[in-house]
Parts: C-alpha cells; sequence; structure tokens
C-alpha cells in the first residue's frame, strides 16, 4: 500500500522506481517486485517511453466501487466551489483514513499564483498540512498521541519541516483558534488554513481547506478565509448528519488494529 501511494503522488506524470524506493524506504529491489505485482493486477501502468508508473485502471475502477458508500463526497462540492470562488484560492475536501488525511475533491479559485501543494487523490499524516491539521487538532489526546506515533517515521522521512514538538504546538493553536494554520511546512511559501468536520456523534470525519500563497496571509484575511470554513463546514455537517446511513455507517476513523483484524 505505501508502494501504491508513492505512485499514486506522482499523479498524471508518473514516477521513476527511485522515487518510489525513496519515498517507501524500501530497497529498489523490493519496491519493484511490489510494482510488477500491481501492475498485474491493473493497478498500477508504466509509461514505455519514460519508464514511469501511474495508477491504472484497477484503480480507478476501485474507486467506482467504493463511491456509493462515501456519500458525503457528492454532498461535498458546492461547499468547495463555493469557497474557491469567495477566497480566489484553491480548495479541498478531504477525508480522515485513521492516521491519514485523504484529499477527495480540489476546487480552483481565480487568483493568477496557484499553491500546488494538494491535488485530489493526495494522502498526508494527520497534522500535515491545513485540513490534516484541523483533524488532528479535533481528536483527543490519546488518539493524537497514536496518530502522531503511528507516523512519525513517514513525517521524519517525507516532512522534515515538522518536528514532534512543532506538531503538539499546531494542534494547541488549533484548538486554541478553533481552525488549523499550516504555515508554509509542507512547501515553503505555500500556506493552508482548515477546519474539522465531525459526524452527529462527534466523531472527526474530514476537513475543509484552503491554500493560499504566504503573501496572501495577512492576519485580516486569515480571519475572513476562518469564518468562511466555519460556515461551509457546519452546512456540510448538517447536510451530512440529515442522511441516516452517515449517522450509521459514514467514514469512521477505523483502523485493522481497532476492528480486530489481523
Amino acid at each position: 500500500m505505501n508502494v501504491l501511494h508513492g505512485i499514486a503522488r506522482g499523479r498524471t506524470a508518473g514516477i521513476g522506481l527511485t522515487d518510489i524506493a525513496r519515498q517507501t524506504g524500501l530497497n529498489k529491489s523490493t519496491a519493484h517486485r511490489l510494482i510488477q505485482a500491481l501492475m498485474i493486477e491493473g493497478l498500477v501502468d508504466q509509461d514505455r517511453g519514460s519508464r514511469k508508473y501511474s495508477l491504472g485502471a484497477g484503480c480507478h475502477a476501485l474507486g467506482l466501487a467504493a463511491a456509493n458508500r462515501w456519500g458525503v463526497y457528492r454532498l461535498a462540492p458546492p461547499h468547495v466551489l463555493r469557497l474557491a470562488h469567495e477566497t480566489g484560492d484553491a480548495a479541498f475536501f478531504s477525508l480522515r483514513q485513521d492516521a491519514h488525511a485523504l484529499c477527495m475533491l480540489r476546487e480552483e479559485g481565480d487568483f493568477p499564483l496557484k499553491s500546488h501543494v494538494l491535488a485530489a487523490g493526495d494522502q498526508h499524516p494527520l497534522g500535515v498540512g491545513g485540513g490534516s491539521q484541523a483533524m488532528l487538532a479535533a481528536l483527543p489526546d490519546d488518539e493524537v498521541a497514536r496518530c502522531l506515533d503511528q507516523n512519525l517515521d513517514e513525517i521524519r522521512r517525507l516532512y522534515p519541516r515538522y518536528t514532534p514538538k512543532r506538531l503538539r504546538q499546531l494542534v494547541a493553536l488549533g484548538r486554541k483558534k478553533g481552525y488549523s494554520v499550516n504555515p508554509g511546512l509542507v512547501l515553503e511559501g505555500s500556506w493552508g488554513i482548515g477546519i474539522a468536520l465531525r459526524r452527529p456523534d462527534g466523531q472527526v470525519f474530514g476537513a475543509l481547506s484552503i491554500a493560499t500563497v504566504e503573501s496572501r496571509m495577512t492576519a485580516e484575511r486569515e480571519a475572513l478565509i476562518a469564518s468562511l470554513l466555519a460556515r461551509e463546514a457546519r452546512a456540510l455537517e448538517k447536510l451530512a448528519g440529515e442522511r441516516p446511513a452517515f449517522q450509521t455507517n459514514g467514514p469512521g476513523p477505523v483502523n485493522a488494529t481497532t476492528a480486530g483484524h489481523k
């Protein structure tokens, strides 16, 4: 799965074997063997010219099969589009996947300078990026500690600007403000603001966020964006909460350990 997520980070341009091995911490021969297994299943394709790897049609088919369960995803686009239109920046909807955040949707605003730190399909450890930070800050202390411990190696390898101490400081600040700010720690000059989304039982299921360039992040604009995010978050939570299936079987943070799987 780490190899598959590494290939997903290559987006449409693809990614080479050396970069996949670096991102996953595997040696090249092991990474290559796992890639071949994924290719046999149709989950990965390789460009014959560049030799780079991309997600295959099998991943798209699996996504279509899963789409019906994630009904909240179909509710999010108007809210994300409105945020992009009103701020001029890129707006995002992300889902919590246990100790990670998965970007499900990105909408571009009309401001000419773009932040390209996050795209649909990208996955970050909880705490990395504005929306992901907001999710982490909204969790109870024991869950925060578990997520940070689980992701420590990945964060050290891929996101060197983050440290355990800095992440805990960001959690405390996010709780104080009611929203989280990423001050260019994923990509220098690219800032993010995020707010967590909760199910009716209080469980964190996702986040809405905005990415902008540092030069636009005045204190006044931060407050404005935070208010817009809060407005759309509450509206999306209300819509999602009105659906019985979401109340009882919506996206949650269940993982293999807590579910009792080996």
